[in-house]
C-alpha cells in the first residue's frame, strides 16, 4: 500500500524521519512497516510540499486519551528515505484541481491534504502513487518541463497523416 504524510519536517534532506502521534485520515491508520510513503513538508510549518519518498521502518498506533468522545486515530511512524523529490509539488501546484469527482491524482492530493489544512497521514491510490513517482525522476516526463499535471491530461500532438 502507498501512503502520503503532510507534516512538519525540520530537515528535508534527512536520511530518516520520525513522525510522532500523527493524525490519520482517509485510511491512514492502516500504515505499516514496509509501506511506501510520500513525504510532504507542510507549507503551514514553512515547508514546500513534496520532498521525499521512503519506506516505513516502524509504525505504532497511539492509544486514545480517556474521557474524550471523538478522537482522530493517531500513529507514530519512522521512515527511511529512498529518494528526494526533483520537481516541486505543493499547495500552489494542486490548488486548481478542485473537481472532487474527476478521479485525477492531483485532485486526490488536493482533497486529502489541502482542503483541510491539518497535517495528517492518508492512504493514496495506486494511480496517485504512480503520479507522485514522476517527481523523483531526473528528467520530467516527455513534453513537460515538470510533472505538474497527470499524464492523462497532457495534450496529444497530431501525428503525420491525422487530422
Amino acid at each position: 500500500m502507498a501512503f502520503a504524510i503532510k507534516a512538519e519536517v525540520r530537515d528535508p534532506r534527512a536520511k530518516t524521519f520520525a513522525f510522532a502521534a500523527q493524525k490519520t485520515m482517509y485510511g491512514g491508520k492502516l500504515i505499516a512497516s514496509g509501506d511506501t510513503v510520500f513525504i510532504f513538508a507542510s507549507e503551514n510549518e514553512g515547508g514546500r510540499g513534496l520532498i521525499a519518498r521512503g519506506i516505513v521502518s516502524s509504525a505504532q498506533a497511539v492509544g486514545k486519551k480517556r474521557d474524550i468522545a471523538r478522537q482522530t486515530p493517531r500513529v507514530s511512524i519512522a521512515v527511511r528515505r529512498t529518494a528526494l523529490a526533483k520537481w516541486p509539488l505543493g499547495r500552489s501546484e494542486l490548488k486548481r484541481f478542485a473537481d472532487w469527482k474527476d478521479g485525477r491524482p492531483e485532485t486526490e492530493l488536493n482533497f486529502k491534504f489541502y482542503r483541510q489544512a491539518t497535517n495528517k497521514i492518508a492512504r493514496i491510490s495506486d494511480l496517485t502513487a504512480a503520479f507522485l513517482d514522476q517527481f523523483f525522476r531526473r528528467t520530467p516526463p516527455r513534453g513537460q518541463s515538470a510533472p505538474a499535471v497527470s499524464p492523462s491530461t497532457r495534450k496529444r500532438r497530431p501525428t503525420a497523416g491525422s487530422a
